[in-house]
């Protein structure tokens, strides 16, 4: 009986089932923190670049509404 309850424990020691999703967590978690980090370095410019974008077309609208009246 005793045996059998060592068995159990060294067999649950030596278990490696959970392992490989441990894995895919940490490396799931290792792409959203290099994920995180381009759109908080990169987010500044985008936003300046939107704006400059923003800007132009309105500013071709603007000209292009002159034009036809």
């Amino acid at each position: 009986m005793l045996n059998k309850i060592i068995a159990r424990v060294q067999a649950y020691i030596h278990s490696e089932d959970g392992a490989t999703a441990i894995e895919y967590g940490l490396i799931a978690g290792g792409i959203s923190l290099a994920i995180m980090a381009a759109v908080f370095l990169a987010g500044d410019s985008l936003s300046a670049m939107f704006g400059s974008i923003s800007t132009a077309l309105s500013s071709a609208a603007s000209q292009v509404g002159a034009g036809v009246s």
